[in-house]
């Protein structure tokens, strides 16, 4: 009875969702911003949302962004300037700096300003969320990159 009673916590949280998608600021792991999902019960529609912003060694700031849809979820990246970031999602806006590692701003009268990099997506519980770069790569900063970070030198 005690491995049955052992055991059963594990199936309540098996089918939970945890994942994450990362854009790679300077094409380096040192400056990144990743927003993570993170789903408390696999019986919720809702996932509890942060925004992971790093500099590193300066910089390091998780950001909740709150709990939101598990599925059919976007957050658009926008860069406005050297270190400052903006990410929308639907009329909703987080403003980060990471040259200073702070929010700067955030609320619905907000607005996502500078150039659009790309989209995290949270399509579905059963895919991994990912990052979409935006077709025109020379609207990024130098150096970004979103797919992959870079190769070892």
């Amino acid at each position: 009875m005690r491995k049955i009673l052992t055991v059963v916590p594990l199936f309540l949280l098996a089918g939970c969702v945890n994942d994450s998608a990362t854009f790679y600021a300077d094409g380096t792991r040192e400056h990144t911003l990743t927003v993570r999902r993170q789903q408390e019960f696999f019986w919720k529609e809702d996932a509890q949302y942060t925004l992971m912003a790093a500099r590193l060694p300066e910089c390091q700031r998780a950001i909740p962004l709150g709990e939101m849809p598990l599925e059919g979820l976007e957050f658009e990246l926008f860069a406005s300037g050297d270190s400052i970031w903006s990410l929308r999602a639907g009329k909703y806006v987080w403003q980060v700096e990471t040259q200073g590692c702070t929010l700067v701003a955030e609320g619905g009268n907000t607005t996502a300003a500078g150039t659009k990099l790309g989209t995290y997506v949270a399509e579905s519980k059963k895919s991994k969320m990912r990052f979409d770069a935006e077709a025109a790569p020379a609207a990024a900063p130098a150096g970004a990159s979103a797919d992959a970070p870079p190769a070892p030198q």
